[in-house]
C-alpha cells in the first residue's frame, strides 16, 4: 500500500429504493480505492458498503469492517451481517451509532454513496471532525441532499468534494488527504522550532 490511506465508504445498507446504478457505483469506488493504493473501511454491513468491500477484495485489496456487534456470533446472528468480504472485522459492541463514530474516526477520508439516515450520521461525524469527505453526486439518497443541507444550515466546508466520476472522486479525495497531512507536518515542524 503506497500511501497507506484508509478510506471509508458510507452508504445505505438497504438498497430497496436505490437507483439502478448504485451497486455498480459502489463496486467501482471500492475497486478505485484499491487501485489507487488505499485500504477500504466500511461498516461491515450489507448494501453499498458490502458491494464496495466485495469489489475491493476482488481487486486484491484490504477491506476492514467495523461491526456494531460485540462478537462474530452477534454480528452474524443478531445483526444478520456478512463476513465474507472483509479481511478484518472490528467488533465494536457499540451498536450502529457507536460503530459509525469509530469507523469514521478510523479513516483518513470518507466517501458518501447513496445513503439513508445512518449515512447522514456518518457524514455529520466526518463534518464535525473536519474529515476530508467526498460525495458521489447523482448516486441518490443522502448523497444528493448534502450540498443543499449545508446551504440550508449556512455551513461550508472546504474539504468536501463533489464528483460524479468514481475514479476522479477517489483521486481528488486522496489529494485533499495528502495535502492535509503535509500541512499538519509543516505545522508540527514549525511548532517545534
Amino acid at each position: 500500500m503506497e500511501n497507506n490511506l484508509k478510506i471509508a465508504v458510507s452508504g445505505a445498507a438497504n438498497l430497496k429504493n436505490c437507483p439502478k446504478e448504485t451497486i455498480r457505483l459502489a463496486e467501482e469506488v471500492g475497486r478505485e480505492i484499491i487501485r489507487q493504493g488505499c485500504v477500504l473501511i466500511t461498516g461491515a454491513t450489507t448494501g453499498v458498503p458490502y458491494y464496495s468491500a466485495k469489489a475491493a477484495k476482488a481487486a486484491g485489496g484490504i477491506s476492514i469492517g467495523f461491526s456494531p456487534a460485540a462478537s462474530k456470533l452477534s454480528h452474524v446472528r443478531a445483526y444478520k451481517l456478512p463476513t465474507d468480504v472483509f479481511d478484518v472485522i472490528v467488533y465494536t459492541g457499540f451498536d450502529y451509532a457507536g460503530r459509525n463514530l469509530l469507523m469514521t474516526r478510523a479513516s483518513d477520508g470518507i466517501i458518501v454513496i447513496y445513503g439513508r439516515m445512518g449515512t447522514l450520521n456518518e457524514f455529520t461525524i466526518a463534518f464535525e471532525d473536519e474529515k476530508p469527505t467526498a460525495v458521489l453526486e447523482g448516486s441518490g439518497g443522502t448523497a444528493d441532499m448534502i450540498k443543499n443541507l449545508l446551504k440550508m444550515t449556512h455551513k461550508n466546508k472546504k474539504q468536501i468534494i463533489y464528483e460524479k466520476d468514481p475514479k476522479k472522486l477517489v483521486a481528488k479525495l486522496i489529494q485533499v488527504i495528502k495535502k492535509g497531512r503535509a500541512h499538519k507536518k509543516r505545522t508540527l515542524k514549525n511548532a517545534k522550532k
